[in-house]
């Protein structure tokens, strides 16, 4: 296995090992979770509602953190497209082959991650492995700006990702708000350029 296929097979095996909620996932609104619920519950035979009885009190046994925990992972897969779930399902493929030692060893380098950086899994794989470097300019932002910014940083390449990168280990915290805002305002079509740009200035 070469350097760079071992690397995306450890990012992988991370992002199963603990795809922690970032915090930008949005939950959807109560009158959509009820309906959905109810057509799920609808559709149940008879002992797959006594099965979900039984998870409904182990829920409801289970510590508010974790509680909590899992939760956030249910809205983290929700916000994540069908390309990134299908990564996510194949991660978790290779992650079950490892034998029980490597599994063991990648918890073990996932739980060494601070918890921003831990969040910054629950963004997918590419958005995943660049988070410990934009998370200086997003790891905090109003929430009233999050699914935009969310949106953005998916729609970037990895070159630009790599200059908004390299920008948000330069820019004081003063003015990361603002810069944040300017990005925000920038065309599509435009914004690789304009990034490298600001990068090279």
């Amino acid at each position: 296995m070469t350097r760079r296929s071992e690397r995306r097979a450890t990012l992988l095996a991370l992002l199963v090992a603990g795809a922690a909620w970032c915090g930008h996932a949005q939950s959807p609104s109560t009158e959509t979770w009820l309906a959905e619920r109810q057509a799920r519950w609808s559709a149940l035979a008879p002992a797959q509602r006594a099965q979900a009885a039984t998870r409904a009190q182990a829920w409801d046994g289970l510590a508010p953190m974790e509680r909590e925990r899992q939760r956030g992972r249910y809205l983290a897969w929700r916000a994540l497209d069908e390309t990134q779930r299908a990564q996510l399902r194949a991660a978790a493929q290779a992650f079950a082959a490892l034998p029980a030692e490597e599994q063991a060893r990648l918890r073990t380098l996932y739980d060494s991650q601070d918890t921003l950086q831990q969040r910054g899994w629950a963004l997918g794989l590419e958005l995943g492995a660049d988070w410990p470097r934009l998370q200086p300019l997003f790891a905090y932002v109003p929430a009233a700006e999050r699914d935009a910014l969310l949106a953005l940083l998916r729609q970037l390449d990895a070159t630009q990702r790599d200059d908004l990168a390299a920008l948000a280990q330069r820019i004081p915290p003063q003015e990361r708000a603002a810069f944040r805002q300017a990005l925000l305002r920038v065309e599509p079509a435009r914004r690789g350029d304009w990034l490298h740009r600001r990068r090279n200035q």
